[in-house]
């Protein structure tokens, strides 16, 4: 049978996979993993439960809650909240753990359940299949005063906007800033923040109706942003996706800038600051090699990791590094957070512009973005790639023929028998051209026909 969890808890089709009585049930096995494993005298279990606002996070939320306070828990219920603000609330509250019901940058039929560990850490793969044993395990069913209450965490969202104003290094007065809130979770608490900073704001896509969620909007179609910040004659534009753990942003001119870049600006902050670890960045192997070369530039270390914001995470932990993230925007500040946070991000972003005087423009362009060409290659044996000795001589070749200016990433699919062949290079037809060479190389000594 597959493994329940995936790389950020369980996700599917709202009512299909992901039911109420699933969610039900994983509550309750999450409750005994994670709430009643280790009891203490007179102490009952405290979670608290966040969801974005699509429409089925209304009957999910019920059922999760039904399910932790049916075997013994507090639950206390935060309504709609960005994940890092879950996370946030878990550690702040002292809670046993948290519930995160969304489906990030997906669109609104899908949903997710993501537990958070004490401190509002994601959980390791231990944790995550101790949770799916226990589904097929009886439960404890309290009863009387031994059952648990679900009340509402009133000062939830004013908690976070008082944390996320904590961490601003300077003020935004003065700042014109467009924010598209991808009718997400961001939507009430992003555009009061950045307010309550100083910042003139322009709000689009901020009008959830539980199914309009990431639809045209946000940080995976930034096109409305892009018209708006022109329009507006903004400093900036600001995406978050639907839980708000990622941002992209937009420069004055409408020109995006990306994860990468957004690292790079906030990297060289930091150590400027004396609050880079080591002087070091945390990015996973599919982040841009002019990443890697501007950093060099800079005198910061880019340590590299598997590709998924919990890798990043895993690989800051282990050197105690302030800073890391993702391409696609998902950005780790360790002092103030636990996992990507769109807001934080964002709202960093806009006080480097602020504290510096220079344009969004100017600060990206630290960062010389190599062309990459990504290329899927199908039906082949994703597990060859390392044995393969003439395709292994292919890729030495490819290397030197591109040098220090370019690099050759071939990395095997999770769930489908797929070799993704990436190439960066200093042009774009010398990417292509290469790319196509090496995935020809796939196709011929390892495909399965």
């Amino acid at each position: 049978m597959a493994r329940l969890f995936g790389t950020d808890g369980v996700r599917g089709k709202a009512n299909e996979l992901l039911t109420p009585e699933l969610a039900m049930e994983l509550a309750q096995a999450a409750s005994v993993v994670l709430g009643l494993s280790q009891p203490e005298d007179g102490h009952k279990p405290v979670a608290v439960v966040a969801k974005d606002p699509r429409i089925s996070g209304d009957f999910l939320s019920a059922a999760i809650e039904a399910g932790l306070a049916a075997s013994g828990v507090d639950v206390k219920d935060a309504g709609t909240l960005p994940t890092p603000a879950a996370a946030f609330l878990v550690g702040d509250l002292d809670a046993d753990f948290g519930v995160m019901i969304s489906a990030s940058h997906n669109a609104a039929p899908d949903n997710g359940i993501k537990f958070l560990a004490r401190g509002g850490k994601k959980l390791d793969d231990s944790l995550e299949d101790a949770i799916e044993a226990c589904l097929k395990m009886p439960k404890p069913r309290p009863v009387g005063g031994e059952v648990g209450r679900v009340s509402r965490f009133a000062d939830a969202e004013d908690r976070y906007i008082v944390h996320l104003l904590q961490s601003l290094p300077n003020r935004l007065d003065g700042l014109n800033v467009v924010l598209d809130c991808a009718h997400g979770a961001a939507s009430g608490c992003s555009p009061e923040v950045f307010k309550a900073a100083g910042a003139q704001v322009i709000v689009i896509g901020a009008e959830p109706d539980g199914i309009n969620i990431n639809d045209g909007y946000g940080s995976t179609h930034l096109e409305k942003l892009q018209a708006a910040v022109l329009e507006n004659n903004a400093d900036l534009g600001i995406a978050h996706d639907g839980d708000a753990d990622r941002c992209l942003a937009v420069d004055h001119e409408g020109t995006i800038v990306d994860g990468d870049q957004i690292m790079a600006i906030m990297a060289i902050a930091l150590k400027e600051r004396g609050e880079l670890k080591d002087d070091t960045l945390v990015a996973t192997v599919m982040s841009n090699l002019g990443l890697k070369l501007a950093m060099e530039a800079a005198g910061i270390t880019v340590k590299q990791t598997g590709v998924g914001d919990r890798y990043v995470l895993e690989g800051m932990q282990e050197g105690d590094y302030s800073l890391g993230g993702e391409q696609s925007g998902h950005v780790i500040f360790s002092k103030y957070a636990t996992t990507g946070d769109g807001v934080l991000t964002g709202l960093n972003i806009a006080a480097r512009i602020k504290a510096t005087g220079k344009s969004l423009k100017e600060l990206a362009s630290v960062l010389t973005v190599l062309p990459q060409v990504l290329i899927n290659v199908r039906g082949v044996d994703k597990a060859g790639v390392p044995d393969c000795e003439p395709l292994q001589l292919d890729i030495e070749a490819a290397e030197a023929r591109l040098g220090s200016t370019g690099r050759v990433l071939l990395r095997p699919s999770g769930t489908e028998p797929v070799v993704r062949v990436m190439v960066e290079a200093a042009t774009h037809e010398q990417a292509q051209a290469e790319a196509e060479a090496l995935a020809a190389s796939v196709s011929e000594h390892l495909s399965l026909g």
